[in-house]
């Protein structure tokens, strides 16, 4: 190994490599016990958690191809990365897969592709980019500019129908732009457009969203439909009290009450079997880890390293804040899981590999090189 390899690997953030490495493992444990039942579409007992294992793999793979190459060159690539993406995207109404109900996915055969998480990926690169071009607070121009952008990934998404991403890309995007700064004149008239602009989302959503919106307001007005999910969230967490009832003891998870439980609701599991005490302990290790993010986005070197680590913060922190919300009954159920705990293939890889996106910029801020 070079001397310029052994410096990279002694700048590289290894506490949020460990960090990463626990929060999958404690999503496996948790799959484990909240799959101990599930034998609908033919799936074994145990397929749940040994397929994450297996994704697992594959994302901590990916992770490491992340590591490889310098970031800076992601800009290079940043256009044909988002015109393959919207591609991508352009095929899922075309020739997508229904599951559940919703065409989102592509078959390749070996496994089914979404390409919404793809679309995440790439918004953190573009947005970097465009974001880079200067450090000064972005005016009405670029503003409009770069939202535009986002909002063509974002839209087909939100089409598909799957607002809860649609929704993600957007938020992150919108951190990175906070994150750059706006000018205070635009900043003030945002702060009072903004929440006016909102209410007109629901001419835009579809009969299905609207109720999930209405059960959020009063669950208790449709106990078995729409407000279901939150109502036995709630009862599985609020049984599992101080000290919870204990690894695999939680009856709403295992006599099958709670929906979900392997994907958008995962956390309902661990608050049961961990109860309060426990669920503290895994938030903190979630903001000790967004903590990392935030850190090597300071010590980044160049400003597009530094508004690509903003960009996976803002990527993790707003779907750890809208999934927990969710299930704790403070927001409407829009489909996004907790990273790292929730079962999924796709979104599996993309939370390690942009993890090791991070390390990336962790450990070239001390390499001054041109990109």
């Amino acid at each position: 190994m070079s001397p310029i390899d052994r410096r990279l690997l002694i700048h590289m953030n290894w506490f949020l490599l460990g960090l990463a490495a626990m929060l999958f493992f404690v999503g496996v444990l948790n799959l484990y016990s909240a799959s101990g039942f599930r034998l609908e579409q033919g799936m074994s007992v145990s397929s749940f958690y040994q397929k994450q294992l297996i994704w697992g793999l594959m994302g901590f793979a990916g992770m490491i191809t992340f590591m490889l190459f310098d970031y800076r060159h992601l800009r290079t690539i940043a256009w044909p990365l988002f015109w393959v993406t919207v591609i991508l995207l352009a095929c899922v109404p075309v020739i997508g897969k229904t599951i559940y109900g919703a065409r989102r996915w592509l078959d390749l055969g070996f496994f089914n592709f979404q390409p919404s998480e793809m679309a995440k990926i790439t918004i953190l690169v573009i947005g970097a980019k465009i974001l880079s071009r200067s450090s000064d607070p972005l005016n009405i121009k670029n503003l409009a500019y770069v939202v535009g952008v986002g909002l063509i990934p974002a839209g087909m998404v939100i089409a598909q129908p799957d607002l809860g991403s649609g929704l993600n890309i957007l938020l992150i995007l919108g951190g990175m732009i906070l994150y750059r700064g706006l000018t205070p004149k635009l900043f003030k008239t945002l702060a009072v457009v903004g929440p006016c602009l909102i209410p007109l989302g629901w001419l835009f959503m579809h009969d299905y969203q609207k109720r999930r919106v209405i059960s959020f307001m009063n669950p208790a007005s449709d106990p078995l439909g729409a407000g279901y999910h939150i109502i036995q969230s709630e009862i599985a967490i609020g049984s599992g009290r101080v000290w919870g009832k204990g690894f695999l003891g939680g009856t709403q998870s295992q006599l099958r009450f709670l929906p979900e439980k392997h994907t958008d609701f995962a956390i309902a599991v661990f608050g049961e079997e961990w109860g309060f005490a426990g669920a503290m302990a895994l938030l903190s290790l979630f903001c000790v880890f967004l903590y990392q993010m935030v850190v090597t986005a300071r010590e980044a070197k160049d400003l597009f390293g530094s508004y690509l680590a903003a960009g996976v913060f803002f990527y993790f922190f707003w779907q750890i804040l809208i999934n927990m919300g969710m299930v704790l009954g403070l927001m409407p159920v829009v489909g996004i899981p907790l990273p790292f705990i929730s079962y999924g293939g796709s979104g599996t890889v993309v939370n390690l590999c942009l993890v090791g996106l991070v390390l990336n910029v962790s450990m070239r801020r001390y390499v001054f090189k041109q990109g």
